[in-house]
C-alpha cells in the first residue's frame, strides 16, 4: 500500500519534442558563450602582455644596412689642431715630470694624455711615462714595448718635452742622477694643484714623481686648447708599434674579406661582475668566487642582485647581447670579433649566443701566431683588441660603465670618423628581460627595437655627466669648415706649418743667445 505523496516526488518529466528541443537549443547557446569568453581571456592576456612591451608610439625599423655605414656628421670633423696662440715650450723647463700609470692598457692611456696635459701646464719636462704591468697584466713590456716612442715624442715636440730618462748631471766634480720626490695628487686634482702644489716642489727638487697617475686630473678643463692636447695625444701621439700594427691590419683585412664585421667587447668577466655585484645567476661556488674577489678589491658595500639588475647595472650577458642584436635585424650570416678575456662561467653562458651567432672570431682564431697566442691576456694582445675593433664597422660595448677599454675606444671611433656604436640602454631593457624572462614573450622585440632607436649610434652629441671627455670630445675636438661660430669653424690648413716655424724661431733665438 503506498503513502500519500508516494509516486509524486520522483515522478519523471514528461517533455514533449518541441520542448526538449527548446532545451537542446539553450544549452548549444551556453556552450558557445563560454567558448568566447575562453576566447576574450585569453586574448586579453596576451594583449597585456604585449602592451606591457610596447612603447606608446611603435618604434621606427632599424636599418641594418645603414649601421653597415658610418654616423650622420652633421657637417663636423675631426680636427685637434691649436686654433689660437699656442707658443712652443720654452726652451728651459722648471724640471722633470715623472709619472707611473697604474691599471690595464686603456687606464693608463688616459693617464699618459693627463701626464702630457700636467707637464705643459707646469712647463715641465716629461719623462717617458711608467707602465704599472705587473700588477695587472703580469707583463714586463712598459711603454717601449707597446708605444712608439720616437713617434710619441716627435708628435708632441710643439707641446711638451719628453726625454727617455732623466739625465745625470755634474756636481762637485761627481756624475749622479736627480732624485725625484714622490707625491700623491688628489683624485680628479684641479689645474691649481699643478701650478702651486706640484709646480713649488718640482722647483725645490728639480723633480717630482706622481704615483699612482690614474684619474689625477680633472677631466672637465674650462680650457678648449688643454682638451685638445689631450686629443692630440690619444688619438695622435700614442701610436702602437709598428708590428702591432701590422698584426692588427693583417686581422682586420682577414674579416673584411669576407664583407662587414662587427666587434664585441663582451664584459662579462669576473672583475666587472664583482664591482656590479652581479651574483645570483652563478652557482654558489661561483658566487663565492666573485664575493671574494669583491671583498679583495673593492669597497664594502650590501648589493641587492635584483636591484641592481633593475636599474641596469649588471653587465649583459652574452645571450642578453644576441636577443638584442637579432631584435635589431642582425641574423646569424653576421661576423662579429670578440674582444674579452677571460668570460667568466664558462660555455654555458656562450652556448646561446653562439647559436644565434656562429660566426665568431677572436684574434687567436684569426691569427695563431705564437706571439698573439703566447701574449692572449697581456697588452700585446689587449692592443691588437684594441686596433680591431677601433676599424671594425660596428662597434658593441656590452657595459660601458667603468669599463676604460670600451670608453676610450667610443671615443676614438668618434673621432675616427663617426664610426658607429650600438650602445645597449641597459636600465631600458632591464625591465624588458626581466618581463621576458616571466614569460611575457609577445612584443619583446618591439620594445628592444624601442629602446635602441632611442641611443646615439656614434653620430655627435652633447656631453653629458657622468659621460667621459675621453668617450666624447665634441665639440672641443671637432671643427665644421663653414660653421656659423668662430669657435668651431676648422683652423687655417697650414696650422702645422705655423708650429713649425714657431719652433723653428724658437731654436734659432736660443742658439744667437748661445753664440752671444
Amino acid at each position: 500500500m503506498r503513502r500519500p505523496g508516494d509516486g509524486t516526488m520522483f515522478k519523471r518529466p514528461n517533455y514533449n519534442r518541441h520542448q526538449l528541443k527548446k532545451i537542446e537549443g539553450l544549452f548549444t547557446r551556453f556552450k558557445i558563450t563560454v567558448i568566447l569568453v575562453v576566447i576574450l581571456i585569453i586574448y586579453f592576456v596576451f594583449s597585456a602582455s604585449k602592451i606591457d612591451y610596447l612603447q606608446p608610439e611603435s618604434p621606427p625599423e632599424i636599418s641594418v644596412q645603414k649601421l653597415w655605414d658610418t654616423a650622420d656628421a652633421g657637417g663636423w670633423r675631426p680636427s685637434s689642431t691649436p686654433r689660437s696662440n699656442w707658443p712652443p715650450p720654452p726652451k728651459e723647463s722648471n724640471g722633470f715630470l715623472r709619472v707611473r700609470c697604474n691599471g690595464g692598457l686603456n687606464q693608463q692611456r688616459t693617464a699618459i694624455c693627463n701626464a702630457v696635459l700636467a707637464a705643459r701646464i707646469m712647463n715641465a719636462t716629461l719623462v717617458l711615462p711608467e707602465l704599472d704591468t705587473n700588477s695587472y697584466w703580469h707583463d714586463d713590456s712598459g711603454f717601449q714595448g707597446i708605444y712608439d716612442v720616437d713617434y710619441f715624442i716627435k708628435s708632441l715636440r710643439y707641446d711638451v718635452h719628453v726625454v727617455e730618462s732623466i739625465p745625470e748631471i755634474r756636481k762637485n766634480g761627481r756624475t749622479k742622477k736627480i732624485k725625484s720626490l714622490q707625491l700623491r695628487p688628489p683624485r680628479d686634482a684641479p689645474i691649481s694643484w699643478y701650478t702651486t702644489v706640484a709646480l713649488e716642489k718640482m722647483k725645490q727638487h728639480g723633480a717630482i714623481y706622481l704615483t699612482p697617475f690614474s684619474h689625477r686630473l680633472a677631466e672637465e678643463i674650462d680650457n678648449p686648447e688643454y682638451q685638445r692636447l689631450r686629443c692630440r695625444v690619444n688619438y695622435h701621439a700614442l701610436r702602437f708599434k709598428p708590428h702591432i700594427m701590422q698584426l692588427s691590419q693583417s686581422i682586420v683585412a682577414k674579416l673584411r674579406s669576407q664583407g662587414h664585421f662587427m666587434s664585441i667587447h663582451l664584459r662579462f668577466e669576473k672583475d666587472m661582475l664583482s664591482f656590479a655585484g652581479c651574483f645570483d645567476i652563478f652557482t654558489p661556488r661561483e658566487q663565492k668566487i666573485l664575493m671574494k674577489y669583491r671583498k679583495e678589491n673593492f669597497a664594502d658595500k650590501k648589493l641587492v642582485y635584483n636591484e641592481r639588475r633593475a636599474i641596469g647595472k649588471c653587465p649583459l650577458t652574452p645571450e642578453e647581447v644576441g636577443l638584442v642584436l637579432r631584435a635589431m635585424g642582425f641574423n646569424n650570416s653576421t661576423r662579429i670579433y670578440l674582444a674579452a678575456g677571460e668570460l667568466f662561467g664558462g660555455e654555458r653562458f656562450m652556448k646561446p649566443f653562439r647559436a644565434m651567432f656562429p660566426l665568431l672570431e677572436n684574434h687567436s682564431t684569426v691569427d695563431s701566431s705564437s706571439e698573439l697566442t703566447d701574449n692572449t691576456q697581456g697588452l700585446l694582445g689587449s692592443a691588437v683588441d684594441y686596433m680591431v675593433c677601433l676599424l671594425s664597422d660596428i662597434f658593441m660595448p656590452t657595459y660601458d660603465g667603468p669599463s676604460n677599454f670600451a670608453n676610450n675606444l667610443l671615443g676614438h671611433r668618434l673621432y675616427y670618423g663617426f664610426r658607429t656604436n650600438i650602445r645597449p640602454d641597459r636600465k631600458g631593457l632591464a625591465p624588458i628581460f626581466i618581463k621576458r624572462e616571466a614569460g611575457h614573450v609577445v612584443g619583446f622585440e618591439e620594445a628592444v627595437r624601442g629602446v635602441m632607436m632611442k641611443t646615439n649610434f656614434g653620430g655627435p652629441h652633447k656631453r653629458v655627466s657622468p659621460e667621459s671627455f675621453y668617450t666624447n670630445s665634441w665639440p672641443e675636438c671637432f671643427c665644421q669648415i663653414s660653421g656659423s661660430n668662430p669657435e668651431d669653424r676648422c683652423p687655417p690648413d697650414n696650422m702645422m706649418e705655423v708650429l713649425e716655424g714657431q719652433l723653428e724661431r724658437q731654436m734659432t733665438n736660443v742658439t744667437s743667445i748661445g753664440d752671444e
